[in-house]
């Protein structure tokens, strides 16, 4: 899971978000009116970062292989371009005869008309509001339509919570599902002839196992058996490929996106981390909750990858960039197998250097931000993502077998990533009392967890990290783990103090997951998903550092 805030509307004005314009040039009804603020610069907030990572020591048949895996980028694009708004192409051709290029570079960027920085804000007047269900369901489909729907048809209850349809409005105005296979059949049938002419490619066997299931995935949407042989491969080509994360889904959360990450594995840097995945069961052990809201019976192989991105496509190239994740979401192959965690190594180094460094120095007391570095920005997404496949997944509420993602809905991705976050800190601290990392550096670990996350509260009211992110600030000034010093506009941490918030809220949420009580999470994040005077004010001050890298990767190898 990756790829974040519920932010006032005096954040934009302390940001120095640009005025809307109060006269805009008439146009016809089916042209696009002017930008109503700063487009050119919104899209500048995202620094480009040229990649360069090295694949000279591939042998012929694997350089083969990545060279046609990379072409499944824009594929996955494609789709994806839909999937965040069925009307996409038709408006991108609007936007690009208007010729702004301005405006069709952050679409592009941001696979829509809204900005992602700023709550998926329209940034072209007249196009009107992005679908909160993206272009999963029909764009005036309620939610109180789609429940009585279930209500009326039960049988229909599988197919319309599945992570793999399309809901569309049949010739009578009701409502049906399409399976993705035949919702994207003519990008699908591509994907899968590139997939197999890549297996046909590689002599990497686990590779081409995996290549040849997944092709056959795509066209019947059972992606089971090709998530088991993904989390066997093996060899220099780690890619991840398919219908993942329901981000974009913001009214329920059930439907997945399609996306690529295609990488090369540092097998010595994989294999510094790989200790860790032996302690997840002592980690889920460890949790500060009663034993019945741990989850010893989740398979806890998670195998961890340290790697260099060489090409993007679908939800992994929209906005802010994914620096690691931990799939598959499928709870089934999670309790057979666990989950892989992949480190984009190349990604999080530019992020650090470009953005979480000068933060820091603007975020915390000059003594305490001294202490940040790059190295714990990196555990620190480590044991974010093993701490993913930590706590409740697959649960019993009133008696019915289900699983914590169903029943939160729509604020699950929110409080998942920020349990994740915090869980994660939770047992960098732990891997510390048993001696595994070094607790003499705590204070400089948590100085820079800290300041993460600010780098993550930049990241729009839409964005799951950031919603996160801001539930784990507001907690801990509410336990006064960090004192705001407005004289200095910076915060001065109590490290003991902070280390008994992280303790304290990592068991709030996981029983929060574990009760599956849709009502408490809302009241949750209602509550502590808000930001105060205080980070406004730090968040105003930060806008002359990049929000997020744009990298560029190389077209051809």
């Amino acid at each position: 899971m990756k790829r974040l805030l519920l932010v006032s509307a005096a954040l934009l004005v302390a940001c120095g978000e640009t005025a809307v314009k109060t006269a805009p040039e008439p146009v016809e009804s089916v042209e696009v009116e002017a930008p109503f603020y700063d487009v050119a610069g919104q899209y500048a907030k995202f620094s480009e970062i040229r990649m360069s990572p090295d694949v000279d020591f591939l042998p012929a048949s694997e350089r083969a292989a990545l060279e046609t895996l990379m072409q499944l980028g824009p594929i996955m694009d494609e789709i994806y371009l839909l999937q965040r708004n069925a009307d996409n192409p038709a408006l991108r051709t609007k936007i690009a005869a208007k010729g702004d290029m301005d405006a069709l570079n952050m679409f592009d960027l941001h696979f829509a008309h809204c900005d992602g920085l700023e709550g998926d804000a329209p940034f072209v007047d007249g196009l009107g509001d992005c679908p909160k269900g993206g272009g999963f369901y029909p764009a005036d489909m309620t939610k109180a339509e789609f429940e009585a729907h279930l209500e009326a048809n039960p049988d229909d209850r599988d197919a319309f919570t599945s992570g793999y349809t399309v809901i569309r409005r049949n010739d009578d105005g009701g409502l049906i599902a399409i399976p993705y296979r035949d919702a994207y059949s003519e990008q699908v049938e591509a994907a899968a002839r590139l997939m197999r002419r890549a297996a046909s490619q590689t002599a990497e066997p686990t590779l081409k196992r995996f290549l040849e299931l997944r092709a056959d995935a795509f066209e019947t949407d059972d992606y089971f058996e090709s998530e088991l042989a993904w989390m066997d491969l093996e060899g220099p080509i780690e890619i991840a490929i398919g219908p993942y994360e329901v981000y974009d889904d913001q009214l329920f959360g059930y439907k997945t996106a399609y996306e690529m990450f295609l990488t090369i594995k540092d097998p010595d840097a994989s294999a510094a981390l790989d200790k860790y995945k032996g302690y997840l069961k002592d980690m889920e052990e460890n949790l500060p909750v009663p034993d019945p809201y741990k989850n010893t019976a989740r398979g806890f192989e998670s195998p961890i990858s340290v790697v260099d991105q060489i090409k993007g496509g679908g939800d992994n190239s929209n906005g802010v960039q994914t620096i690691a994740f931990n799939l598959p979401n499928d709870e089934r192959v999670r309790e057979a197998k666990g989950a892989k965690k992949v480190i984009l190594a190349n990604v999080l180094g530019a992020k650090y250097d470009r953005i979480l460094a000068p933060i820091g120095e603007r975020v915390l007391v000059p003594e305490q931000a001294a202490l940040t570095e790059k190295k714990w920005m990196s555990n620190n997404t480590v044991f974010h993502e093993l701490s993913h496949s930590l706590g409740p997944g697959k649960i019993v509420v009133d008696g019915r077998e289900t699983e914590v993602r169903l029943e939160l809905k729509d604020q699950y991705s929110g409080l998942e990533e920020g349990k994740a976050d915090v869980m994660g800190a939770y047992n960098v601290l732990y891997m510390m009392e048993r001696g595994e990392l070094d607790a003499s550096e705590r204070d400089a670990y948590l100085a820079t967890y800290f300041t993460g996350k600010f780098r993550s509260m930049r990241f729009g009211v839409t964005a799951a990290h950031a919603k996160g992110a801001a539930f784990q600030y507001r907690y801990f000034r509410e336990v006064g783990a960090a004192e705001w010093l407005p004289d200095e506009q910076r915060y001065r941490l109590d490290f003991d103090r902070l280390a008994r918030a992280i303790s304290d809220l990592t068991g709030k949420v996981v029983m929060i997951q574990g009760d599956g009580d849709y009502d408490a999470a809302k009241a949750f994040m209602d509550k502590y998903a808000t930001l105060d005077a205080a980070a406004e004010t730090v968040l105003g001050n930060l806008d002359d550092i990049p929000y997020d890298i744009r990298p560029v990767y190389p077209s051809k190898i």
